[in-house]
C-alpha cells in the first residue's frame, strides 16, 4: 500500500488581529467543514481568475432579511458573479431594504399569535412590520403599472427595469440597483411565489393592468449564457429553485442537441443533506450523472449555514484577491435572437 501521508493537518493557530483572508487560509489547513470552507474560497478565487469563466450565483433562503444584502451587492458590484438566479422573496426584501425599510432582530422564542395581532411577520429571529411590507408592495404595483401589457417580459427584463426605477428612489444600494448598473442579469424562475406575485396580482385585480411573463425565454437565455461561455461556474447559497434553474441550463445544452461539458467549477453552501433525495442537498457528484457538472470540474460543498460561511469567504476573497477581482474582465451578454441562435446550434449538431 502506498504511503497516504501526503498533506498533514495544520492545527489552527490563534494570533491577534488576524484578517478574514488569514482565518480562511488557516481553516483550509484544518479538516471537516473548516477545510471545506477554505477550499470553497480557493475554488471561487480560481473562477474569478479564469478568463473563460461565467459565474452563476443561486440565492435561496431568507438571506436578505438575515443581513446578507450588502454581501450579495458586493459580489455584483465587483463582478465576482456574472448572473444571479434568486427566489423572488430575496429580491423583494432587497427592494424593501433599499427603500430604507429595516428588518429587526427579535427572540426566536416568542408569542407568534401576539405578533400576528400586532401585524409583525417573523423569520426565525427577524421581524418585519406588515405596514412596511404593504408600502413596499405599493411601490412595486406603481412600477408594474408603467410596464406594457401588449407583450410578455422575461424576469431578467422585469428586474432590470425595476432596478433602474429603484435607483431613483433608493436610500442605499442593493442587489437590484447594483445589477442594473453593472449589467448583471437577474432571474427569478418562480416569481409568482413571492411578494412580486402578490403585487402582480394586485395590479391586475385593482387596476386591470395585466403584465405577462415569458418564463420559457428565461430558460432559453440562461441556456444561451451557458452554451456560449468558455466555461461556466456555479455558486449555490442554499438550494431550491435557483439551484435547479442554473443546473438545468447545463442539462438543456445536450437536450437541445449540443453536447455540453457541464459546469466547470462549483461551490455549494448548504445545510441540507443528500439522503432525503431533494435537490437542495444534492451533491455535485450526483449532478455529474445528469451531466450538469463536468467530469473534471473543481467543486466543494460546505455544510455550514450560509450566514456564517458567506461573509467569511467573500471577505477573504476581497482581501486576498483584490487585484485579481479588479483586473477581471466580465463577460458581455447579448440577448438578441437567443431563440434563433439556439435553434441554429441545434441544427448544426444534428447534421
Amino acid at each position: 500500500m502506498s504511503d497516504l501521508r501526503h498533506t498533514r493537518v495544520e492545527p489552527f493557530p490563534i494570533t491577534e488581529r488576524a484578517t478574514a483572508a488569514e482565518l480562511v487560509e488557516r481553516m483550509a489547513g484544518a479538516s471537516f467543514q473548516a477545510r471545506q470552507l477554505g477550499q470553497a474560497a480557493g475554488i471561487w478565487s480560481r473562477m474569478i481568475a479564469d478568463p473563460e469563466a461565467t459565474i452563476f450565483l443561486g440565492v435561496a433562503g431568507a438571506l436578505v432579511p438575515a443581513g446578507m444584502r450588502p454581501v450579495l451587492t458586493y459580489l455584483i458590484e465587483h463582478r465576482m458573479v456574472d448572473c444571479v438566479v434568486s427566489t423572488g422573496a430575496n429580491l423583494f426584501h432587497d427592494l424593501y431594504e433599499t427603500l430604507g425599510r429595516p428588518h429587526w432582530q427579535h427572540p426566536s422564542q416568542t408569542d407568534d399569535v401576539a405578533l400576528g395581532r400586532l401585524r409583525f411577520n417573523r423569520f426565525y429571529d427577524v421581524l418585519a412590520p406588515e405596514t412596511d411590507f404593504s408600502a413596499v408592495e405599493e411601490f412595486v404595483v406603481r412600477f408594474i403599472r408603467t410596464l406594457d401589457t401588449d407583450r410578455p417580459y422575461t424576469t431578467r427584463e422585469f428586474f432590470a427595469l425595476l432596478g433602474e426605477a429603484l435607483s431613483a428612489a433608493s436610500k442605499e444600494d442593493g442587489i437590484l440597483t447594483a445589477a442594473a448598473r453593472r449589467g448583471v442579469p437577474v432571474y427569478s424562475a418562480a416569481i409568482g411565489d413571492s411578494m412580486y406575485g402578490l403585487a402582480l396580482a394586485n395590479a391586475r385585480v385593482r387596476f386591470g393592468h395585466d403584465v405577462q411573463f415569458d418564463i420559457i425565454r428565461d430558460v432559453l437565455e440562461t441556456t444561451h449564457l451557458v452554451t456560449n461561455a468558455g466555461k461556466s461556474a456555479v455558486v449555490y447559497l442554499g438550494g431550491g429553485t435557483p439551484k435547479n434553474f442554473i443546473q438545468q441550463a447545463a442539462a438543456a445544452a445536450y437536450t437541445m442537441g449540443r453536447e455540453g461539458p457541464g459546469h466547470s467549477y462549483g461551490v455549494q453552501i448548504t445545510m441540507d443533506q443528500p439522503q432525503w433525495g431533494g435537490l437542495s442537498g444534492c451533491t455535485f457528484e450526483e449532478a455529474q450523472s445528469w451531466r450538469k457538472i463536468a467530469p473534471e470540474a473543481e467543486f466543494v460543498t460546505v455544510n455550514v449555514e450560509v450566514t456564517v460561511a458567506l461573509p467569511l469567504i467573500v471577505s477573504a476573497l476581497a482581501e486576498a484577491h483584490a487585484d485579481t477581482i479588479a483586473a477581471r474582465t466580465p463577460p458581455a451578454f447579448s440577448f438578441e435572437g437567443v431563440g434563433a441562435a439556439l435553434s441554429a446550434q441545434a441544427d448544426l449538431s444534428r447534421r
